[in-house]
């Protein structure tokens, strides 16, 4: 780990303009905001992540989760992972999310981490962690040393020839069923973000992976109310049964009437550049009946062109059971 200087903050436009004004950040060496910390401190050790600022902010009044006049629900950036899991009203009326947040990393880092350092989380591609190896994601420029390499784990959607590194949260793929909003505040004033539009593909410039810019400072998050009537599950596949990445993950949000699907929002994990958001399986869906068969035609059309690699391809079939039996249990539950 690199020798690091740390600055605390408290409020939101001091630690806008610490990281606009920092010094480093102008020589061009990166400055990181800090809360958690338990993606980026584990970066710092391997130093992949070499800041030579951080900028502490868990003193900034983030922290709530509040309903909304309008049904909808604004968890704060700093709401640690436990506290959103368990809030009575995530639990009531987004399941989704709650489950999803159980189903990655222990009870002791639940505790610590934040759901916009969730929102914010880095790749586990073991090419990204060792600096012994090429990565564009890293370093552009250097090679994608998991194309052709160990590439288990890693996505089979939305990659490019520069970067097959997967989204590892379980917590954004929630997010994307449920169609949350990022709100950032930065230099240039406030913006709301659909989180379908906040992530980025990699493309050719896979070390960018969000639309944030230097100085930008996700405050909160909002979800919209849902149908009434609708139902939310997570089912996450994985090598264990706790502590594990998914191998393939559904977050399936459905409202049922008569027997047909009249709302749905589809969104996978572990197989996924960002969180993956399905309209194909969607639109197969909508208005179909909810059976098996209306099941497995959304399953083929969310995988429709996936590009596996050498040791991922068993994932397609994987995924496409997952979002098949996510969506069993949706309807049965409805």
């Amino acid at each position: 780990m690199q020798p690091f200087e740390l600055i605390t903050v408290s409020t939101i436009s001091e630690a806008i303009q610490a990281q606009v004004a920092s010094p480093t950040a102008q020589q061009g060496a990166p400055i990181r905001f800090i809360a958690g910390g338990t993606n980026l401190v584990d970066y710092m050790k391997l130093n992949v992540e070499t800041p030579r600022q951080l900028i502490d902010i868990n003193m900034l009044p983030l922290d709530r989760i509040e309903p909304g006049p309008d049904g909808s629900l604004r968890i704060g950036a700093l709401a640690r992972n436990t506290d959103v899991a368990y809030h009575e009203t995530v639990k009531a009326q987004y399941p989704v999310l709650s489950e999803a947040i159980l189903s990655g990393a222990s009870t002791q880092l639940r505790n610590m981490a934040t759901t916009a350092g969730n929102l914010l989380q880095k790749t586990r591609c073991v090419y990204y962690r060792d600096t012994a190896y090429g990565c564009n994601k890293r370093e552009p420029g250097t090679g994608c040393s998991a194309i052709g390499g160990h590439n288990r784990m890693l996505a089979i959607l939305g990659t490019s020839d520069k970067c097959i590194a997967s989204n590892p949260s379980d917590q954004n793929v929630a997010l994307a069923a449920l169609e949350a909003t990022i709100h950032i505040t930065g230099s240039k004033g406030e913006r709301a973000v659909p989180i379908a539009d906040f992530y980025t593909l990699p493309g050719n410039t896979p070390q960018r992976e969000t639309i944030l810019e230097a100085g930008d400072l996700v405050t909160h998050l909002t979800i919209p109310a849902l149908p009434t009537g609708a139902k939310s599950v997570y089912l996450k596949l994985r090598d264990r049964a706790s502590y594990e990445f998914a191998l393939a993950s559904a977050a399936i949000v459905l409202k049922q009437s008569n027997g047909r699907i009249d709302f749905v929002r589809v969104a996978l994990g572990g197989v996924g550049a960002k969180p993956w958001r399905s309209l194909e399986a969607e639109r197969s869906l909508l208005g179909k009946p909810a059976n098996a068969i209306s099941f497995r035609a959304a399953a083929e059309a969310a995988l429709h062109g996936a590009h596996p690699q050498s040791q991922n391809g068993f994932k397609i079939e994987l995924a496409k059971r997952c979002i098949v039996h996510a969506l069993t249990q949706a309807t049965t539950n409805a």
